[in-house]
């Protein structure tokens, strides 16, 4: 496995509307893994494929609390409530932000293997996924918060 080089702010990528997967393959596979290690490696709990330059639908995601997930071209299908919550990105290091998002969704993917899967989130899981989905469409959280700025130490 490898780390990738997460790309910040202002790398026109991160702005980029990621294209579906069209196979799971075994290039595919190791290039989830490679984002898992870079997740892990920079202390995150989410990375989509654009913030390491790739423009491709995968999101990778570990909540700590045993919620983790390869997905591959995700779709949220529902949502439900709301919350507001403080959000990061690797993306952008060193700010944060308060954002609102839906309380519960329901998201349906591939796995690594290419299976399809459905997944209902909520609370903080919810919020990882909407986040990471974002990235996918060229979103990032800073466009939908409502307070931004350098974050608290």
């Amino acid at each position: 496995m490898a780390l990738r080089n997460i790309k910040t702010e202002g790398n026109p990528v991160l702005r980029t509307v990621c294209k579906n997967v069209p196979e799971v393959t075994d290039s595919l596979k190791r290039l989830i893994d490679d984002m898992f290690d870079t997740m892990y490696d920079s202390n995150g709990v989410g990375l989509a494929a654009p913030q390491i330059g790739i423009v491709k639908r995968i999101v990778v995601i570990d909540d700590t609390e045993g919620h983790k997930y390869a997905m591959v071209n995700p779709v949220i299908t529902e949502t439900s409530g709301e919350q507001i919550s403080q959000e990061g990105c690797l993306s952008l290091p060193g700010f944060a932000g308060r954002v609102k998002r839906p309380l519960k969704v329901t998201v349906k993917a591939l796995d690594r293997d290419g299976k399809e899967f459905t997944v209902e989130a909520e609370g903080f899981l919810a919020v990882i996924m909407c986040h990471e989905i974002d990235h996918l469409d060229g979103i990032l959280y800073k466009d939908k918060a409502f307070e931004y700025g350098a974050a608290q130490k």
